[in-house]
């Protein structure tokens, strides 16, 4: 028996649809081989810092604000539109409908720049983190990747965005509900699969190179008895609040400044990020080199009690990392404002004495960076992948949820989103 033939125009669309799936998939491979190398690089970087400082301390007075300027220098006038975290960057891209304007914002050129800056950022002992710069990367190689037609463009920069996400932190289901929550904020049938599929390609390059790991390791430890459940209201509006002022300080620093010594450095950016370097090496002095680079290393201590850090550092952790924002080099703040939130979990488990260290450090973490980001989904999955303890899904949950309320008290909207209103034309803010 003869089977009909496919009618031709079917059959193009057909292929069309294979040709869009084998690109996205493409393209997710790609990400996932420049997030590894962006890790390995980020890491090399804060290796060749720490030997820095092992010669002398006081070099960071020295390397810290050079470096700082340096960035800067080359951001404004090789790289433009690369500096800061990079998300914003990415959502603007997506809303844009302008090529022109779209391609200033995600290009090849400006993912090279946005690896190379980091990396000098991180040599010079910046407080930032790779994970915000890996999602504007991710969408930039997504964008060049897969040119396919203007209808598929914005759905690539979000795929590129989540897959950046994924494969820079081994949470695949972070970087799915981020491109989501964060960066879609709604959820568009047409490009899921098609963004799941991304995030699939790239978490196996990962798990090809460096295999499955949790980025903070694994926790087991719970939360037993009433009075331990406080812990959860308390590190929410605390985490909240100070994820909010931070949030609120960093918009408002990138646009304009008032009176005449803020207008003077606003129009002086290089001599602005040398001072803000010089701010951070200060800060880096005062909490014995605590607070440069990602803050990783903190962390995993604080989580396994090897090496608790004094009760300031949550606070220095935070001042370091919103100098290096507001200095307008290339760095995000995902990685830097886990540790300032660890560091607020630190701080309140002098008041909660009966509650485990590494409780409070995971919903110190979790509060802080849902007050951040404002996108509480994202913060309660991210922390739960990275941490692999299941038995404080629900605290977690609900500390996420509290600190984005109490964020909202001080900034209406999250970070990401009004930062890219300055990539955008009037008429788009909205």
């Amino acid at each position: 028996m003869r089977l009909p033939a496919l009618p031709t125009r079917r059959l193009r669309t057909l292929s069309r649809q294979g040709q869009i799936r084998l690109t996205f998939i493409a393209g997710g491979l790609i990400v996932g081989a420049v997030a590894v190398g962006f890790a390995m690089l980020a890491d090399t970087m804060q290796a060749l810092f720490a030997q820095i400082l092992a010669v002398s301390r006081y070099a960071a007075l020295g390397v810290t604000p050079l470096g700082f300027a340096l960035s800067a220098f080359l951001a404004r006038r090789l790289f433009p539109n690369s500096g800061g975290s990079g998300i914003p960057q990415a959502i603007a891209a997506r809303a844009l409908t302008d090529e022109t304007m779209r391609h200033s914002l995600v290009s090849l050129r400006i993912a090279f720049g946005k690896v190379l800056l980091t990396a000098l950022g991180l040599l010079c002992g910046a407080s930032i983190g790779r994970e915000g710069p890996t999602v504007q990367v991710g969408a930039s190689v997504m964008y060049a990747v897969g040119n396919i037609s203007k209808r598929q463009q914005r759905g690539l920069i979000l795929a590129g965005a989540a897959a950046g996400v994924a494969a820079a932190f081994n949470t695949p289901m972070a970087g799915i509900v981020f491109g989501i929550e964060e960066m879609g904020r709604s959820f568009e049938t047409r490009t899921a699969s098609l963004m799941i599929g991304t995030v699939i390609a790239a978490g196996v390059v990962s798990l090809a190179v460096v295999g499955n790991y949790n980025y903070f390791g694994t926790t087991s430890i719970g939360l037993h008895g009433a009075w331990a459940w406080l812990a959860v209201p308390l590190c929410g509006v605390v985490g909240g609040l100070a994820g909010g002022l931070f949030s609120r300080i960093v918009v408002m620093a990138a646009g304009p400044w008032r009176g005449v010594v803020g207008g003077w450095l606003k129009q002086r950016p290089i001599l602005l990020a040398g001072l803000c370097g010089l701010g951070v090496a200060l800060l880096g002095l005062a909490s014995h080199d605590r607070i440069y680079g990602t803050g990783y290393q903190q962390v995993v201590h604080l989580l396994d009690g090897s090496v608790v850090p004094p009760v300031g550092f949550g606070l220095m952790k935070l001042g370091a990392t919103l100098l290096s924002a507001i200095s307008g080099i290339p760095g995000g703040i995902f990685s830097p404002s886990l540790a300032v939130g660890a560091g607020i979990g630190r701080t309140l488990s002098a008041v909660m004495s009966g509650v485990p260290l590494p409780v409070m450090v995971v919903l110190g973490m979790v509060a802080y960076f849902s007050g951040v980001v404002q996108a509480p989904i994202t913060a309660f999955v991210i922390v739960i992948e990275m941490t692999n303890n299941h038995a404080l899904v629900l605290p977690v949950m609900l500390a996420a949820l509290i600190g984005f309320a109490a964020s909202r008290l001080v900034c209406h909207e999250g970070i990401y989103h009004a930062l890219s209103r300055n990539y955008l034309p009037k008429e788009l803010h909205h």
